[in-house]
């Protein structure tokens, strides 16, 4: 690919924001990378992995002439950044993120951009790993995997499709939702079973026979609690952000155990068996479709 991109500023040059960067070198997309963030070891180890050019000194002078910045901080992070950058963001300069809710950022870019709003094109990339930090970061990240943007009325058709192209140039399938759809789909098929599984294992914690308990442990502990071990200050922030949706779903999962509940009690094995098999056959058809 030709150089889209000559200069992207990211801020949190971790595992999204890190291989975002390198999956954009692997295609030769952009010219120049420059790296903000908290710690400055973390942004030395970028460096010198190769995932930025310079570490950033000046935000001001280095949002101005970008052509792309990329807000890969926790979405709490987001509405300070916002308001650093939009009075020096350059006429021709966008702005998207990372943030794994849409909602709240989109409310604090409202709060916080300005006249500026139309530059700014919310995105979700459907891609992550346990691990953080920019030594976790890789240019295959997004291949193959889903990014969602949900546009704002204000971002023309010019805006949406570079941001667009800049997620396709690292390889990822770019889809739109409004961002309330994105919130009410996410609450469903991630941040639910995040929940899930963080209350599993903490569940277990509390238990005084808990290394006797995990002794006993196999694949189908490892497979349902494996998001566990995800960052708790992150999944924190999501849960709060996305509280109304999250909500939601978990009231119609606890609906779905108090009728399993009742099935049990009740010896009710053809309830349970039509229960099973009817989420084996949608679990199923999805992996088939996922080539999984």
């Amino acid at each position: 690919m030709a150089q889209s991109f000559k200069k992207i500023v990211i801020f949190g040059v971790g595992l999204i924001g890190g291989s975002f960067a390198l999956a954009l070198r692997k295609a030769h997309a952009v010219s120049e990378v420059v790296g903000f963030g908290r710690s400055a070891a973390t942004l030395e180890q970028a460096r010198q992995l190769g995932i930025i050019d310079r570490i950033g000194e000046d935000v001001a002078c280095e949002v101005a002439d970008a052509d792309l910045v990329l807000l890969a901080t926790p979405v709490g992070q987001m509405a300070e950044l916002m308001a650093r950058i939009s009075p020096h963001l350059g006429a021709h300069t966008l702005v998207t993120d990372g943030g794994s809710t849409k909602g709240d950022v989109v409310a604090a870019a409202r709060a916080n951009m300005g006249g500026r709003i139309s530059q700014f094109v919310p995105a979700h990339p459907i891609a992550g790993a346990e691990k953080s930090g920019a030594a976790a970061a890789m240019a295959d990240l997004y291949v193959g995997k889903k990014v969602v943007l949900t546009p704002l009325p204000e971002n023309s058709n010019e805006s949406v499709a570079r941001v667009r192209l800049a997620w396709e140039a690292c390889d990822a399938v770019v889809s739109e939702l409004t961002a309330e759809q994105h919130d009410a789909v996410f609450a469903a098929v991630s941040h639910l079973p995040h929940l899930l599984s963080f209350a599993l294992v903490h569940d277990l914690a509390q238990r005084d026979d808990r290394d006797l308990l995990l002794s006993f442990a196999a694949s189908g502990f490892r497979d349902f609690t494996r998001i566990a071990a995800s960052s708790p200050e992150m999944w924190r922030d999501i849960s709060l952000a996305n509280r109304e949706a999250l909500l939601r779903e978990l009231q119609a999962y606890i609906g779905e155990l108090t009728m399993m509940s009742s099935a049990l009690e009740a010896g009710d094995a053809a309830r349970l068996e039509q229960i099973f098999r009817t989420a084996r056959e949608l679990r199923a058809g999805w992996a088939e479709r996922q080539g999984q």
